[in-house]
This record gives C-alpha cells, structure tokens and sequence, in this order.
C-alpha cells in the first residue's frame, strides 16, 4: 500500500514574524525556514504505519520553487522513500494545491493521502477538504489516532468541539492531522546521508494537467495593534466599571 504525503515549506515556528515594509506580505529572505509541524506529524504517522508492516511505500510531496527541494530531502532524511516537487513559482492557495494533490494521486494512485490539519503560516484548514472533496474520496480531519484495519478500511479518532469522535473510512481515504496524533521523529546524521541518493521527481502543474489561477489577491498586510500593558484594580467594583464602560466586553 502507497501512503502519500503533502508537506509545506514554512517560517520556522520559532522565528518572530516581520511585515515588509510595503505591506505586501511577511518578510522571507535571510529567514530560517522549517516543514510545516503539523506536516511532519503527517509524515511521521505514514512512517509508523510502514513500520507496523502495514504500507509499503511513503512518498513526501512538496509544491513551489527550488527551495522545496530542501524540505523534501528533510522528509527523505525522516525516513520516507521517495520525493515529488511540483515546481512551480506561481503562488499557491489552498485551492490550487487540492487540484494539483488530486492530479498526483489520480497519478499515483495512493491508498492513504496524509495532510497537516493546516500549515502555520496561513491558518487556513482548507486543502485536505478540498482534494477530498474532488478526489470524493471519504475523509477524517484533526486526527488524533490512526488505526488501520486491513487494506480497505482505516479508523481514524478525531477531535471535535465536544470530545472525541471515532470514524470508520473506507480506503483511499484523506486523513488531515492534529498536534496530538504522535511526536515526529529527528533525522539522524546517517539517514540525512542517505536521503541525498534518495530520488527526487520533477513535474510540473502543466504536465499534471492544472491550470493554477489566483482565487483571490492580497491588498495588505499589518501587524497586529500592540496590547496595552495591564493595570491593577482596587476593587471589584471598579474591574467590573472599565470592562463594561473601557474594554465594551460586558
């Protein structure tokens, strides 16, 4: 069984984020970038169920320009067996990676499509419905526990707002995955090595057949207003007075 894996290349979690001075967009260059950490839980999870005996191929796949590359053989260097960029210096939105993730696996033919819930850099939760959605394959998001049974059915636990709730899919299936479905792996320095010989394929969205079209332009981007910093009270009476006449929350 082939499990395939979506990864995006991302501000590292722990860089502080700069608007630039245009207000065009946030600030990239000369700025450490990481894979998605919800994509590495994703990758993580499709290496487990190859381990467990229960897939025999994991490959990584990483849309944009050259410098996914670098992701990509940081997946390889996890453990996956082969890589696929879509190259492309268009600018991706969660639309047109669904149409080019269905193109793939219409290509490749994976039983498992395995996705971060979200990619931290937009927030948007949107991909993983979407492909599922145009592939019609049946799908589980916010996974915190993966389960599979034989090679035609996967139970998938997932979060939701009032507990947990348990899914039964049929395979191929689209799995999107939470913070707590399991802790990724680091590379070793042998298998960061061995991740260079690991190959790579090149394909283009024109070869996949997909037209990328921007679903919307970005008119400007701010910082957040600065909080103000915080004040002690005298009494109950007074804390109840400035949240209802200052802060309007009452």
């Amino acid at each position: 069984m082939k499990i395939l894996v979506a990864v995006k290349r991302v501000i590292d979690y722990a860089v502080k984020i700069r608007v630039k001075p245009d207000k065009t967009g946030v600030e990239t260059n000369n700025v450490k970038m990481s894979m998605n950490p919800f994509c590495e839980i994703a990758l993580e999870e499709a290496l487990r169920i190859r381990e467990a005996g229960k897939a025999s191929e994991v490959v990584v796949v990483s849309m944009g320009g050259p410098q996914c590359v670098e992701t990509l053989r940081t997946g390889l260097a996890m453990g996956a067996d082969s890589a696929i960029h879509v190259s492309t210096d268009m600018p991706l939105y969660p639309l047109a990676v669904a149409k080019l993730l269905r193109a793939l696996a219409t290509k490749e033919q994976p039983q498992i499509l395995l996705l971060g819930k979200q990619a931290i850099d937009d927030d948007a939760n949107q991909t993983g419905q979407m492909v599922a959605g145009l592939l019609q394959w049946p799908q589980a998001t916010f996974a915190s526990k993966v389960v599979l049974g034989d090679q035609r059915n996967v139970t998938v636990e997932r979060e939701v707002d009032g507990g947990l709730e348990t899914l039964r899919l049929q395979l191929p299936a689209v799995i999107t995955t939470d913070l707590r479905l399991n802790e990724p792996r680091y590379a070793t320095l042998p298998n960061i090595m061995k991740a260079k010989k690991k190959p790579i394929s090149k394909i283009t969205p024109e070869e996949l057949k997909v037209e990328i079209q921007p679903d919307f332009k970005i008119l400007e981007v701010v910082e957040p207003p600065k909080r103000k910093g915080g004040v002690m009270v005298g009494s109950v009476d007074e804390l109840v007075d400035k949240l209802q006449n200052e802060a309007h929350v009452i």
